[in-house]
């Protein structure tokens, strides 16, 4: 780290399935940022399974310092939310790969997702980089309650959406996207600062048994679990997705562009989501502002495939090694 150059301030905001397992596992292990926070969400799991997860986590890991803040338990246009099958059968019905960890002796904070975010954009300013891996529910309601943040933050990193590529859940949708579109939208219009890392990139990032032997292969408990974990992932793929050879690395990605944006190629290009009709979901360029000079949105179109997985295993092997 250059002197006078601040530290970047990461907060996850988490539906803890296994690649978000994995996003905290890169941030832990990537000595240019702090992880400040982990606020949930709903998606993989529910709400209260998330924060669980993160809290164990990270507890395992060697990370207790970081603190776990509960966000809204479905989207912002519904009043309840149960998880997919389709969901239960690529996490597992715990979210991380169905591998038994200890629940941690901590408990999530008092305050709320949302007044977190809000307090940390306050505190922290542009050194703050905030990466949402599950539905946009969290920072939409933020963003709602103190629309002055977006041009306060830093930069908004999520993984979500598919842009050149089809969709997961349907021809036009990507899943994160698919659980509250609204909200994604509505970031999508703020102004605020945003990176999309979809589908586009994060399909062509792929984990193989190959590398998670070299985690077991550590001899480490933190090792055991994310292989383990992630093993239930990359059988679940070949499942549902054969032709690709691995599991995406979906989250990961995400935290990887938030600490080092060259990994990708971006398009600078204004974004909306479709909320009406047969395409809701669907994530495509904002035709009222496509010539408006001001690009707020930048969506990741390329990646740097073997320099994104060298760091990926170098950072997550490292942190699994020295994790007591």
């Amino acid at each position: 780290m250059k002197k006078g150059i601040s530290m970047k301030k990461l907060i996850l905001d988490l539906d803890t399935g296994v690649d978000d397992a994995l996003a905290i596992s890169y941030a832990l292990g990537s000595p240019e940022v702090e992880l400040i926070g982990i606020t949930g969400t709903y998606g993989n799991v529910l709400v209260e399974q998330g924060v669980r997860n993160a809290l164990a986590v990270t507890d395992l890991l060697g990370h207790p310092e970081v603190k776990v803040y509960q966000g809204l338990p479905h989207s912002s246009t519904t009043d309840h939310f149960e998880v997919l099958p389709i969901s239960a059968f690529i996490h597992g019905n715990n979210g991380i790969g169905d591998v038994d960890i200890p629940d941690s002796n901590r408990s999530i904070e008092t305050e709320s997702a949302v007044d977190f975010i809000i307090d940390a954009v306050k505190t922290y300013g542009k050194d703050l980089v905030y990466v949402p891996t599950g539905p946009m529910t969290n920072i939409a309601a933020a963003l709602k309650k103190a629309p002055e943040i977006k041009d306060e933050i830093g930069e908004i990193v999520l993984m979500g959406g598919a842009l050149t590529v089809p969709g997961n859940v349907n021809a036009w949708t990507e899943a994160n996207i698919s659980q509250d579109p609204d909200a994604a939208d509505y970031l999508f219009r703020s102004g605020a600062p945003v990176t999309m890392i979809g589908l586009d990139v994060t399909l062509q990032t792929l984990l193989t048994y190959k590398e998670t032997q070299q985690w077991r292969d550590l001899g480490t408990k933190a090792g055991a679990f994310l292989a383990d974990m992630t093993d239930y992932y990359i059988k679940a793929y070949e499942t549902t997705a054969p032709h690709l050879g691995g599991c995406g690395l979906h989250d990961p990605l995400a935290v990887g562009v938030a600490v080092d944006p060259t990994l990708v190629t971006m398009l600078d290009i204004n974004m909306k989501v479709d909320v009406e009709g047969p395409t809701r979901g669907r994530t495509i360029g904002d035709e009222t502002r496509l010539n408006d000079a001001n690009k707020t949105m930048k969506v990741a179109v390329g990646v740097d495939v073997p320099r994104f997985l060298n760091e990926f295993m170098t950072r997550i092997s490292g942190l699994a090694k020295n994790a007591k």
